[in-house]
């Protein structure tokens, strides 16, 4: 071969190369640029909702799209604010968010909105209208519960309430909707209130501080955005037992949920007080999932397609008649109606177990747990 020949060969293979790299460089361009942008973080829920979240965008049918990254503001209106602002201006295509506040945030998010950026809030609500809002009906998590209680209670009683992350559309709704509830019955009274950032590790320290000047046989319930769990491990303690656990009207926990079971229950990996007990409940949620759907409906929204400006999800709602073991966490078990996991499975038994939706076949439990999709 001559050295002219030699030397267009090269060149070709230059060429040749030069326009795979280009091609990859393009195909990595095609991804759209989407953050998630949350704000407080001390708590199982946000956690695993980041988990689905993540899982989402890794997903085969994802991966392709999306460039995720992910930023904390913590619970500061102002930090969320400067770090929208970033987001834009560093190419944002679409944001999701978990927003600390329901209008702090209205004036960031129309600027996003203006400037082409898809601007998708989850579980929480942000008022400023072009923005879209994935929730479940927060108010009436709030009455349903609060109306269980009361019923359980035959209509008087004392009880003690633990709300949520202040500021937020979710603990005010919630927090409202319940009084109201309670207000109609003159002889249902709040005789103890504290913040509970929907954590265990507050609630505890909340209800030890209440605990100092009213003990447990002066409550007759609990209405607590997360804490149920913690509250019967804390009466066990107390010396009270299992058959004197007062009603609890909270969250999805995996552990109040396991609580609620009957006595007896055949359960791998349950130890006290993460046991069936038949424990008196509802539970509700927000699901986890929801995170999730937001980034999913801001990639259809970014193809072009026509997407709702607020999605309502079902309120999942479990009680002592309705609780129903996972014995493996599989999709087709979670479909048939399970609702609560072994804790050989699930250890940690803050962990939120309501998340399951048929509009998120890529989630299930592994992204719940770990971040990992479905295949």
């Amino acid at each position: 071969m001559s050295f002219r020949s030699i030397r267009g060969t090269a060149a070709a293979a230059l060429a040749l190369a030069a326009g795979l790299g280009m091609a990859a460089s393009a195909q990595a361009a095609e991804k759209y640029k989407i953050f998630l942008s949350m704000s407080y973080i001390g708590n199982d829920w946000q956690a695993e909702a980041a988990n689905m979240v993540k899982a989402m965008a890794a997903h085969k049918s994802m991966a392709d799209k999306v460039d995720l990254q992910v930023q904390v503001a913590g619970p500061n209106a102002q930090r969320q604010i400067q770090q929208i602002n970033a987001m834009v201006q560093s190419g944002a295509q679409a944001i999701v968010i978990f927003p600390i506040s329901p209008t702090a945030l209205n004036q960031v998010v129309k600027n996003a909105c203006d400037k082409g950026v898809k601007i998708f809030a989850y579980d929480g609500e942000i008022t400023e209208p072009c923005a879209h809002n994935i929730s479940i009906d927060q108010e009436e998590a709030g009455r349903v519960t609060a109306e269980w209680l009361v019923d359980k209670l035959g209509g008087k009683g004392n009880i003690i309430a633990i709300t949520g992350v202040p500021g937020t559309s979710v603990d005010t709704l919630r927090t409202k909707a319940a009084k109201e509830v309670f207000a109609k019955h003159p002889d249902i009274k709040i005789v103890a209130e504290a913040v509970g950032m929907w954590s265990q590790a507050v609630a505890r320290t909340e209800l030890s501080k209440i605990l100092a000047t009213h003990n447990w046989d002066s409550v007759d319930g609990l209405w607590m955005q997360v804490g149920c769990y913690t509250a019967n491990a804390m009466q066990l303690e107390a010396g009270k037992t299992i058959e004197q656990l007062l009603p609890c009207a909270g969250e999805g926990s995996n552990g109040g949920r396991i609580q609620t079971l009957p006595v007896g229950t055949e359960v791998e990996g349950a130890a006290m007080p993460y046991a069936p007990m038949g424990a008196p409940r509802i539970s509700y949620a927000s699901p986890p999932y929801s995170g999730a759907l937001a980034l999913k409906l801001a990639v259809e929204a970014l193809e072009g397609k026509d997407v709702p400006k607020k999605v309502v999800l079902p309120l999942p709602i479990v009680t002592n008649e309705t609780i129903k073991l996972c014995k493996e966490g599989t999709w087709q078990e979670m479909k048939d109606g399970c609702n609560a996991f072994l804790p050989s499975i699930v250890p940690n038994p803050g962990w939120f177990a309501s998340i399951f939706s048929e509009q998120t076949p890529e989630v299930g439990l592994n992204a719940a747990l770990v971040g990992q999709p479905e295949n």
